[in-house]
């Protein structure tokens, strides 16, 4: 009977996954892209919400998620984007470790400052990547913002996108 579970949970569990995925990714926002029509969430990292504004250097809001997105485009540049899928979200999105020519989308974006590491999920994984993006003010450790989960939590709550970007105690 076990065995049986087994084979139902796992045949059900991978059935919903695709194989490898390879080929010209769509960036969606900070930390999605798509291939071949597959929405891809990158594992163990979150990036500020596309509308999500944080804080420079000179204290001036902008787009953090937008650059998050944009920089992302960039650094991809049409080039072939290969994901190796984990598992399934919430939203059934493919969730996976991508990279271009052999680098980690996860790490560059965390290490460039356009994403936080999610210990959550990643255990860990990105911590050092985070650790010299924040000693160097690179992205978002420039200035100040709001933890994406944390925006999402208070957008979830009726807050306006402005107020949920802004904390005044948010890592100054």
């Amino acid at each position: 009977m076990a065995a049986l579970v087994a084979i139902v949970f796992f045949g059900s569990t991978s059935a919903g996954l695709s194989a490898d995925l390879t080929g010209q990714a769509s960036i969606i926002d900070g930390d999605t892209l798509e291939i071949h029509g597959t929405r891809i969430r990158l594992w163990g990292i979150d990036a500020p919400e596309t509308i999500q504004l944080c804080r420079g250097d000179d204290s001036q809001q902008y787009r953090c998620g937008a650059k998050s997105a944009n920089d992302l485009d960039a650094f991809i540049a049409k080039r072939p984007v290969s994901c190796l899928p984990i598992s399934l979200d919430q939203y059934g999105r493919t969730v996976a470790t991508c990279s271009v020519d052999g680098v980690d989308l996860g790490e560059w974006l965390v290490s460039n400052g356009l994403a936080l590491d999610w210990p959550q999920y990643s255990k860990g994984k990105y911590t050092a990547a985070q650790r010299d993006a924040e000693h160097a003010g690179r992205g978002i450790w420039a200035g100040s913002y709001v933890e994406p989960w944390l925006y999402r939590a208070c957008i979830r709550a009726n807050g306006r996108p402005a107020a949920c970007s802004d904390d005044a105690n948010a890592h100054p």
